[in-house]
């Protein structure tokens, strides 16, 4: 289980963005992290893979924190960012080649699955391109097959649909599925939250910083007292106030 306990954060000590912030993955689930631009999901993020380092709290992965095991905690996660990060002299297949060495997958197991990710994202004839030559969703698309291919036990997700056309939407939400239903815990930040509520399990609700609300949908219709609400309209219930 990915564990943040009480954390509180952010860019200068004087100035927290995220404040006693508690949330769980677990394998076999989607986490919906959910909230406002400014409402401190990237901040939880970067805080979690370690990116910057709490005033307060914990992260642990399995019961281990960060700094007792990097490579047990780092070899467990991927990452797919809001904006795509990528080196301008090596090309896709190449970005694809550097993430198996870093994840030490063997040879023959980074082909196979490479290879059907490219097939999936419809980049195959992409491969040996650079990736400056890309259109922005493109270059996102680089992200999520660098994430998708170690197959992690833990993905972290931040805006993953941003830039993408709906055919990369559809192959990534089923990847997410996929992987869901293999064992793997997914949290996921999102704004989109119609397409939250059909494939998040659960869903953690950010607004100024702190935790909101929480739960399946079930149970924040229950704390609310709005048995019929959808995701949409408890997330502006809270926002509101």
């Amino acid at each position: 289980m990915l564990s943040v306990q009480n954390l509180t954060g952010g860019y200068a000590a004087h100035q927290p963005v995220i404040h006693d912030v508690s949330l769980e993955v677990r394998p076999f689930e989607i986490v919906g992290l959910i909230g406002l631009n400014g409402a401190g999901k990237s901040t939880t993020i970067k805080q979690i893979l370690g990116l910057l380092v709490p005033q307060k709290g914990t992260v642990t992965l399995d019961g281990k924190l960060l700094s007792e095991d990097p490579f047990f905690f780092r070899s467990k996660m991927a990452f797919i960012p809001e904006l795509p990060h990528f080196y301008e002299e090596l090309t896709l297949w190449e970005h694809l080649e550097l993430t198996a060495r870093a994840y030490r997958l063997p040879r023959e197991v980074f082909q196979e699955r490479a290879e059907h990710l490219l097939e999936t994202f419809r980049l195959k004839k992409a491969a040996n391109w650079f990736p400056n030559t890309f259109s922005k969703g493109m270059q996102q698309k680089i992200m999520i097959l660098c994430a998708l291919l170690v197959q992690p036990s833990y993905l972290i997700v931040d805006e993953p649909f941003v830039g993408l056309d709906p055919l990369a939407i559809q192959a990534l939400l089923k990847m997410l599925k996929d992987g869901k239903e293999r064992g793997m815990g997914i949290l996921m930040s999102t704004h989109i939250l119609e397409m939250a509520e059909k494939y998040c399990d659960r869903f953690v609700i950010l607004h100024d910083g702190r935790v909101k609300l929480r739960g399946t949908l079930a149970e924040m219709r229950r704390e609310t007292g709005d048995p019929d609400a959808s995701l949409e309209e408890l997330f502006i219930q809270v926002v509101k106030g």
